[in-house]
């Protein structure tokens, strides 16, 4: 059994003031270079549950990325389908405020073309053998036709997560052929043109098991940052998942580990409830520590038997 992790690498540049923030001002402070990106993210914190995920992904050829390979492999994450290619990694430039909020950011999306490549020559090895696919709806559309075409042929479960939700709006006919989508409140409203607002979760699970079933997608996840998260799914369940009460050092890739979480709980037979509670712990590790990755784990710590 494996899980197969499509997406980008990013650098993260992030500022933390030394005193109080002040918008539009000189702030001193701290300026941290880590390593990023949803998808990169998500494979590390798979790779700390135990579960050597392979990431097919693109690294610049410098330094830069064969640290990158490096850091992913020594969490146990199969690198082997990583190309080295130019401008192959993005960068993520974020300022945080004294509450260790992000209160401005620019992106610069790598070129991601080579990954359709990769895909024609590997996925059908990796997708004949895949349980579930992990991958950012905001690729090229050519890349994410080949992996859809590739679910269709093999049958391969898809768990999905955005970055740019307005290109998601985009391929709604995507999200019909994805067995769990996962996006946050904000996210939510704009895919739905409805306020996914400030009610209390059991309301909003209600409200999002609706929108589900009238969109014909199998099923959602939304997190509702400190209310937890809700679910549900096109035959009618729903239901909501508290969070979990921790001291908040950085919540940069917190909404990664949830992903890693859920989706991890998902391909070895969870529920959706269950798999959400994976989901917020992971996630809760990860708000605690300045390094943005869950701790490692023992797959049995969560019922996983990578046996099956």
């Amino acid at each position: 059994m494996s899980i197969i992790v499509i997406g980008a690498v990013f650098v993260d540049i992030k500022g933390y003031p030394s005193r109080t923030y002040i918008p539009g001002g000189r702030n001193a402070g701290k300026v941290r270079f880590v390593h990023g990106g949803v998808s990169r993210n998500i494979a590390e914190d798979l790779g700390n549950l135990g579960l050597e995920p392979v990431f097919l992904s693109l690294v610049d050829p410098t330094g830069s990325g064969e640290d990158v390979l490096l850091r992913l492999q020594e969490h146990g994450v199969n690198t082997g389908y990583i190309r080295k290619v130019r401008d192959g990694m993005g960068t993520w430039v974020a300022v945080f405020d004294n509450n260790n909020d992000v209160c401005a950011s620019i992106s610069n999306r790598p070129d991601l073309k080579p990954l359709l490549s990769l895909l024609q020559e590997e996925g059908n090895r990796l997708f004949s053998t895949a349980e579930s696919v992990l991958l950012e709806l905001d690729l090229d559309e050519p890349v994410v036709e080949e992996i859809y075409r590739l679910k269709e042929k093999y049958n391969t479960r898809i768990y999905a997560a955005v970055s740019n939700i307005n290109i998601a709006l985009e391929r709604r006919a995507f999200l019909q052929k994805t067995n769990c989508f996962i996006c946050n409140r904000q996210e939510a409203g704009v895919l739905f043109s409805v306020e996914f607002g400030n009610e209390s979760p059991g309301f909003l699970a209600r409200q999002l098991s609706e929108l589900v079933t009238g969109a014909e997608i199998p099923a959602m996840v939304v997190t509702l940052g400190a209310d937890g998260a809700v679910w549900a799914d096109r035959h009618g369940r729903f239901g909501a998942c508290p969070a979990q009460q921790v001291p908040v050092a950085d919540t940069t890739g917190a909404g990664d580990a949830f992903f890693a979480g859920v989706t991890a709980g998902l391909t070895y037979g969870k529920d959706l409830a269950e798999a959400c509670g994976i989901g917020v712990r992971l996630a809760s590790s990860v708000i605690c520590s300045l390094e943005n990755t869950c701790p490692r784990f023992l797959p049995s710590e969560f019922g996983f038997d990578l046996q099956s």
